[in-house]
């Protein structure tokens, strides 16, 4: 089975907050902050498996930390855990003070991701080793947040069960 080492896989990307990305209480969007997770979590996942990766979940974003504008926001993320045609990506959201320097972590998340062929079917995925004390002490603990995932999906599929998709004045 083909394997590759997380650092493979590793994204940076660092952003300043503009007035446009703050709410009114003049701090980032959380859904702007939760796109630019997405969007890098994706690069990430296609850097491990070379096909298209779609988002399958998000667990979860924990917000820690305010951003504001006088902060630029660094998200690192990498595959932490690989399944058979699904992988574990972590983004690590880092905030920086630019008149202090002073950095926080300020959230961070798990998402889900599977690769697809061309016809859209999931494809088999490279084994993930992890090598920094960070990487394995994502990687051994992986099997906990995967379990929790499948039983938060089959909850989330019962529930659906109950939703109604008529119309409000149907």
């Amino acid at each position: 089975m083909e394997q590759k080492y997380v650092r493979e896989t590793r994204c940076f990307k660092t952003s300043r907050v503009f007035p446009l990305d703050v709410n009114n209480h003049n701090t980032m969007f959380g859904g702007k902050l939760m796109s630019l997770i997405d969007d890098i979590a994706s690069i990430t996942a296609s850097k491990l498996c070379r096909v298209t990766a779609v988002t399958a979940s998000t667990d979860s974003v924990d917000f820690l930390k305010t951003i504001r504008p006088t902060d630029c926001v660094s998200l690192e993320s990498f595959v932490t855990w690989t399944g058979k045609t699904s992988m574990e990506v972590f983004v690590k959201v880092i905030t920086e003070d630019l008149r202090s320097g002073k950095r926080d972590i300020a959230a961070t998340s798990f998402l889900t991701f599977v690769g697809l062929d061309e016809n859209n079917d999931p494809v088999p995925v490279p084994r993930i080793v992890p090598e920094t004390e960070e990487e394995k002490k994502l990687n051994e603990t992986a099997g906990h947040r995967t379990e929790m995932r499948k039983t938060r999906r089959e909850e989330s599929k019962k529930f659906a069960h109950y939703l109604i998709t008529r119309y409000p004045w149907e």
